[in-house]
């Protein structure tokens, strides 16, 4: 039997720790090693047992969140996932959390409707199972533990959301649209990949597996850090050359295509690769509407999202790209994508913008 994932919950609330403790321990992969209400008391615990997974409360009594995550990270590295109510006022100081170490987000889950709750407990156990696969520096954890031993009864693919490619590709021509793909570890990534974009790049759209009202932060924050323009996505926004456009959390983000125009379609739908957004759904809208016009990026994450969107980016005559082992902080999404053989060139996370920037003047 692999070995499962070793969970510590630190959170003042005592429903939200039975919560997550539920949420946690109903996936055969995971254990909750135990729980506590505050950084000290969790100080204690990890002097005790050290935990493959924290999930960490940003606000709590005599030392918050973001101050023991940093106290942590200079001294004990153990991958962390911020739990949060998430409301728009602190979407700046989750920002601060990512920037501190966390490698994840999570919603505080609540009672609700028996569908939503699924989806949040899924979220859940899958960002955990993502994080102890984290590499922390020097440091991966490496032990042989399944990622898929809760499987939902039906995986959905892109085809919830469009129909596959059909016909001839488009043509190539000379303004080129990348589509980017992320997860685990890509809010970082893609701030140091989008800092070394000049202001007059070509159109960037992207998904970053992210809840909803994160995105908005998300967005804004990089928009003070880069050069190119960067903002949230909204349905009917058009790709224009220097702006670079983010999907909603909770939201789909489709290219589309209008004459010579490309826009982006914002839609709710199901989950697809147990995403929303989804990679493989942006990577699929791009090959039906940009086709050798695209050029692909997939970055780091866990899981298989963007890995079938991709390849059939590459079938319709896209250039693409794979952020390399070394510079990812999970390998999994990047290795998918070249196992179904949709990437052609394998770079590290610094060599990403050049290659843009060298395909785009070749057209």
């Amino acid at each position: 039997m692999p070995k499962k994932i070793r969970v510590l919950i630190v959170d003042d609330s005592a429903s939200v720790r039975q919560i997550l403790t539920n949420v946690l321990q109903s996936d055969p992969a995971i254990e909750v090693i135990g729980s506590a209400a505050d950084p000290f008391a969790a100080a204690r615990r990890i002097a005790e047992e050290i935990p493959d997974v924290i999930t960490l409360d940003v606000e709590m009594p005599r030392m918050d969140g973001i101050t023991f995550l940093r106290k942590l990270m200079s001294q004990r590295p153990i991958p962390v996932v911020m739990c949060s109510s998430l409301t728009e006022a602190g979407s700046e100081t989750l920002m601060q959390a990512m920037e501190a170490g966390a490698v994840d987000i999570i919603l505080k889950p609540k009672i609700a409707a028996a569908d939503h709750l699924a989806e949040q407990a899924e979220r859940i156990c899958q960002v955990v199972k993502s994080a102890a696969q984290a590499r922390l520096g020097s440091r991966k954890i490496t032990a042989d533990r399944s990622a898929s031993s809760l499987e939902p009864a039906k995986k959905l693919t892109a085809d919830a959301m469009l129909p596959p490619p059909s016909g001839r590709a488009m043509a190539k021509t000379t303004e080129m649209v990348v589509c980017v793909g992320a997860s685990t570890g890509g809010t970082e990534a893609l701030r140091e990949f989008l800092e070394h974009m000049p202001a007059n790049s070509p159109g960037i759209v992207i998904v970053q597996h992210m809840p909803e009202k994160f995105t908005a932060a998300f967005a804004k924050r990089l928009n003070g850090l880069c050069e190119m323009e960067i903002k949230e996505a909204e349905d009917g926004d058009p790709v224009l050359r220097g702006h670079v456009l983010i999907a909603p959390g909770d939201r789909h983000m489709m290219l589309e295509r209008q004459g010579a125009r490309y826009y982006v379609s914002v839609k709710a739908g199901p989950l697809v690769s147990r995403h929303r957004p989804s990679v493989d759904v942006l990577f699929r809208s791009a090959a039906r509407a940009a086709g050798a016009n695209a050029m692909g990026v997939i970055m780091t994450g866990m899981g298989d999202d963007g890995a079938r969107g991709m390849n059939e980016m590459h079938q319709a005559g896209a250039f693409n790209i794979a952020q390399d082992e070394a510079t990812s902080i999970v390998f999994g999404m990047p290795k998918e994508a070249i196992a179904h053989g949709g990437v052609d060139r394998v770079v590290p996370l610094h060599q990403i913008a050049p290659e843009i920037l060298a395909e785009d003047r070749r057209r």
